[in-house]
């Protein structure tokens, strides 16, 4: 990984289509996952999010696209070992949810994408639920992070989404894997 915020830039951006698309935010939230965060496509205000971890060999991945599906999975693991707990968080999250704004402004953007808005405002229940970090494959800082990021892309695009609330809440509910992974892997078709 590169040492340097600069390179940091450099190292997270991608071409696509002939674009470059250079990161409008970038995030640690643990030693081995950084998180670049795009302007999207979709509206004004959307955004793209993409990651990299360090996988098994110790090599970092390349830039990859995070899916509800593979947020899904994660809970689902951590959940198999300690369910109440993650019954809790996902509460938490819901309660993020209901109070989620979509972005309006330029300053509604730039002000949540800043570190303390996304991840050490919550630094209580990251501590509360690190235990939950060993099990699965991503430590509660990366879900809590990817979950705000995705509340915020999906309600910025539309007023009236619901796509991860329904998840959450299917999550929460302990409802059957075939309905977990419809909600989570729903495309609008």
């Amino acid at each position: 990984m590169p040492k340097s915020r600069e390179n940091l830039k450099e190292w997270m951006s991608f071409h696509k289509e002939g674009k470059l698309f250079e990161p409008l935010a970038i995030f640690e939230p643990e030693p081995n996952i950084v998180v670049g965060v795009y302007q999207g496509s979709l509206s004004q205000f959307d955004i793209l999010i993409k990651y990299r971890q360090v996988k098994k060999d110790g090599k970092w991945s390349n830039i990859r696209t995070p899916k509800h599906i593979h947020w899904a999975i994660d809970l689902l693991i951590k959940m198999h070992s300690d369910r109440e707990k993650i019954q809790k968080f996902l509460d938490f999250l819901l309660e993020i949810w209901s109070q989620t704004e979509p972005w309006t402004k330029d300053e509604d953007r730039k002000n949540s994408l800043d570190v303390k808005n996304l991840l050490e405002k919550h630094g209580d229940k990251v501590e509360e639920y690190k235990d939950l970090s060993h099990l699965g494959e991503y430590r509660i800082e990366f879900l809590i992070l990817l979950a705000k990021l995705l509340m915020f892309q999906e309600k910025t695009n539309r007023k009236d989404a619901y796509m991860f609330k329904k998840l959450l809440e299917a999550l929460r509910q302990g409802e059957d894997i075939f309905s977990i992974v419809s909600k989570a892997t729903y495309n609008g078709r």
